[in-house]
C-alpha cells in the first residue's frame, strides 16, 4: 500500500502578486502541480490542498484529515509567513490533533517538496 503525503500550501491566488515577480498565479500553481507529481513518481499517493488565506482554509484541511489517514503532512513555505502566522498555527494544530501519527514536515519551495517528504518517510 503506498503512502500518503498531504501537501497543504498557499493558493497562489491569494499570494502578494509583488512576491510572484512575473510570475501568474496559473504558472505558480502550475509548477506546484509538476512538484507534486515528482513525489507522486516516487511512490507516493498525495494529495494536494491549496488553500485560501484563511476563510475556508481550516475547514478544507479539516475534511481532509478526516477523510483519509495521512502518513505524512507537508506544509508549503507560502503558509509559513509571518503574515500567515495564526493560520499556520491552526492548520498545524490541527494536523497535530488529526493526524497525530502523521510525520510533519516543510519545504521551503515547491522544488524542494520531494525531499522534504523523503526525509520524513520512505515510500
Amino acid at each position: 500500500m503506498k503512502k500518503r503525503v498531504l501537501a497543504l500550501g498557499l493558493d497562489p491566488a491569494f499570494v502578494d502578486s509583488a512576491r510572484m515577480g512575473n510570475f501568474t498565479p496559473e504558472l505558480v500553481r502550475a509548477f506546484i502541480e509538476q512538484q507534486i507529481d515528482q513525489i507522486r513518481a516516487l511512490g507516493f499517493e498525495v494529495e494536494s490542498c491549496l488553500v485560501d488565506a484563511g476563510d475556508t482554509a481550516e475547514a478544507e484541511v479539516e475534511r481532509l484529515l478526516r477523510s483519509h489517514g495521512f502518513d505524512c503532512v507537508m506544509f508549503g513555505a507560502g503558509l509559513r509567513d509571518e503574515d500567515r502566522l495564526m493560520l499556520f498555527e491552526k492548520l498545524l494544530n490541527l494536523a497535530h490533533r488529526l493526524a497525530p501519527q502523521a510525520a510533519i514536515c516543510f519545504n521551503t519551495n515547491p522544488e524542494d517538496s520531494a525531499e522534504a517528504v523523503l526525509r520524513w518517510v520512505s515510500p
